[in-house]
């Protein structure tokens, strides 16, 4: 058995990205903000793939949806953080990152629905 299937699911791959995304948005917020925001930031970016990894090798569906729905707290923070940079003028704009934020959301919510059916 391939220990690391995870990296085949698009949604952990796409959340990989995002976290390139935030990692790269960071970098112009405010050296104040370097740790707060900043940190907060990229920490509640890296748990969304992670959480989606480690709930891929659980042992079973309901422990592996559980970890979905860990990293999809995550990315409601990353997505909260990411306004209220934009509304402190920190960022000029999060489109991009937002269209990943969305895409994550819909393919967490239809993996968890396919686990779900496979009960």
């Amino acid at each position: 058995m391939d220990r690391r299937k995870y990296q085949k699911l698009l949604v952990w791959q796409e959340a990989m990205n995002l976290v390139v995304g935030v990692y790269r948005a960071t970098e112009r917020l405010p050296t104040t903000e370097r740790f707060g925001l900043c940190q907060q930031l990229r920490r509640a970016a890296i748990s969304i793939p992670s959480n989606i990894a480690e709930g891929s090798g659980r042992q079973s569906d309901k422990d592996f949806i559980r970890f979905l729905n860990i990293a999809n707290g995550s990315l409601l923070e990353v997505e909260t953080q990411l306004l209220i940079a934009l509304k402190l003028q920190y960022l000029e704009e999060i489109s991009e990152l937002q269209n990943s934020i969305d895409k994550i959301f819909a393919m967490l919510s239809s993996l968890k629905r396919k686990l779900k059916t496979e009960d």
